[in-house]
């Protein structure tokens, strides 16, 4: 398998929600986080934790707050770590609302990056 990236999820407008949510988390945080994720890109599956259909959890902890990056696998050989949401843990199950909008995002990614017939 070739080397595994990630890449963020863009709307339509091209925000990315969640590079606009790591912006706002502070040094120590911001390291936690990406450390976790290379660690994804390292690692793999194995480094994550299954939610439900094509939709992963990567986990990281700060000194007082715990953080969730909600992604999927893309490309022929899964190589793309596509990141879809990204939120601070405040309960212990995820948040439906969270998990939806990480499996409408991917539905909307992939509806967007297939070519178009004329």
């Amino acid at each position: 398998m070739g080397r595994r990236r990630w890449r963020d999820y863009r709307t339509e407008t091209g925000a990315r929600p969640v590079r606009d949510f790591m912006e706002t988390l502070d040094a120590l945080e911001f390291a936690e986080l990406t450390a976790a994720m290379k660690r994804v890109a390292r690692e793999g599956l194995a480094a994550a934790r299954h939610l439900r259909g094509e939709v992963y959890e990567v986990r990281a902890r700060g000194q007082t707050r715990q953080f969730r990056v909600l992604f999927a696998q893309e490309g022929q050989a899964s190589q793309v770590i596509l990141s879809l949401t990204a939120f601070i843990k405040k309960t212990q199950r995820t948040p439906l609302r969270e998990l939806e909008l990480a499996e409408q995002r991917l539905s909307d990614w992939r509806a967007r990056s297939r070519p178009r017939l004329h």
